[in-house]
């Protein structure tokens, strides 16, 4: 069993940053690919970012390509979400996962997923 905790959210200025982790406290993820997905008040979830679990492949979402970049230390068993040139359409509470791979994540098929962190973003 694998549980994971999220943190570094907030409230930012648009245009502003902010750098989301994912821990695992419990288990290990180093041999799964993880990924990023939010859920914005009455907003659909959406899949954001995913990363192989070797740390080589990464893949966006249109909506922030060019804008977010995830990460991961497999010593540490931690994973990020850099987050810059943010906009009020980003806020939601960011939820990061684990899963099989990269295309599994991207189909919504996740193997371990944390309760998430608000990240609310003023005009």
């Amino acid at each position: 069993q694998v549980r994971l905790v999220e943190s570094g959210g907030g409230l930012v200025q648009a245009g502003g940053s902010l750098r989301l982790s994912c821990a695992a406290s419990e288990g290990t993820f180093s041999s799964y690919a993880m990924g990023w997905f939010r859920q914005g008040p009455g907003k659909a979830r959406e899949f954001v970012a995913a990363i192989s679990w070797s740390g080589d492949t990464t893949w966006y979402a249109d909506s922030v390509k060019g804008r977010f970049t995830i990460s991961r230390d497999n010593d540490k068993d931690t994973g990020n979400l850099q987050m810059n040139s943010l906009k009020p359409e980003d806020t939601a509470v960011y939820h990061c996962a684990g899963g099989q791979n990269i295309a599994t994540l991207r189909n919504g098929f996740y193997m371990y997923w944390g309760q998430g962190t608000q990240v609310t973003v003023s005009s």
